[in-house]
């Protein structure tokens, strides 16, 4: 069976984010059946410029379809890298959903940690502590924007999911640790993501970001949204969408061989709209070249 990806036109954060999750409600519904504990994962790498954060009103599209298949609580956790959850929290009207919904937010970096050890004779640091809520969660929710990224091309549900757990308490460092080179970061990216990986991917493309991303980059208005139980294959699809091509992204090159998902469109089921119907080539990262030096 081919990986299913959702992909329509949005007309604003909220309306995108649930048509797509509405066109693959049916997997969901299977996916999230006797589930205990599921955890959404918003993108705060700025807790201050919105253009660089999860829109709220993404959140509630999803919490609306979870919350007919999932009466528990639920958790929405992030670890950002300089700052407290709690300050994108207020910033982004975040603690409004607490009126609406069963929700409790967890700053990852002040979580338990698990340990993470990887093997391999290039690696400069090889032991990682990734949060202990991310990896015991059942049911794990990443909900990213389309943005290009200055160290990987390009940044949306998986690295958003891996990045994010990456710390704990008093660990603020780990973030850091990732970042050994093109060739280190993607293969670390890509061995993590198999400790962590999204059971749904979700992208608010909306508005996007391009050039200096992921926090210093210019809008995009690409008024497109996406969603997949297949995270590699949905990361994949929205490269396309974002001009890129996803061979050139070293994490997801390496799931793809790896068997974690395909990146070939020729092996995806693309509903909704055609891709081609949706294509902006986003202005890449000025470093975007010698990001290409992982292959």
């Amino acid at each position: 069976m081919k990986p299913v990806v959702a992909l329509v036109k949005s007309k604003g954060h909220y309306e995108g984010v649930f048509e797509a999750l509405n066109l693959i409600e049916n997997q969901i519904s299977e996916g999230i059946k006797g589930k205990k504990k599921i955890l959404v994962k918003p993108n705060f790498v700025s807790v201050h410029r919105q253009l660089a954060a999860t829109h709220v009103d993404a959140v509630r599209a999803i919490l609306d379809i979870i919350s007919k298949y999932y009466s528990g609580k639920i958790i929405v956790g992030e670890g950002p890298s300089f700052s407290k959850l709690k300050e994108g929290l207020i910033n982004f009207n975040f603690l409004e959903l607490q009126k609406d919904y069963d929700v409790d937010f967890v700053d990852l970096n002040e979580d338990d940690t698990i340990e993470i050890e990887i093997t391999d004779s290039q690696l400069r640091l090889n032991k990682f502590h990734i949060s202990k809520l991310v990896v015991d969660s059942d049911y794990r929710i990443s909900v990213a924007l389309p943005k290009t990224h200055d160290c990987v091309i390009t940044t949306l549900t998986i690295k958003n999911m891996v990045v994010g757990s990456l710390g704990g308490r008093n660990r603020i460092n780990e973030k850091w640790k990732i970042h050994q080179g093109p060739k280190n970061m993607n293969f670390l990216l890509a061995k993590l993501a198999l400790k962590v990986m999204p059971h749904l991917g979700v992208i608010d493309g909306f508005q996007g970001m391009e050039g200096r991303g992921p926090t210093g980059g210019d809008p995009v208005d690409l008024r497109v949204a996406a969603a997949s139980s297949f995270p590699t294959s949905l990361d994949a699809v929205m490269n396309v969408v974002m001009g890129f091509n996803p061979f050139d992204i070293g994490y997801l090159y390496y799931l793809n061989e790896w068997n974690i998902g395909t990146i070939n469109l020729n092996e995806i089921e693309i509903i909704g709209v055609p891709i081609e119907s949706v294509v902006r080539k986003f202005r890449p990262h000025p470093e975007y070249y010698e990001m290409l030096k992982w292959k």
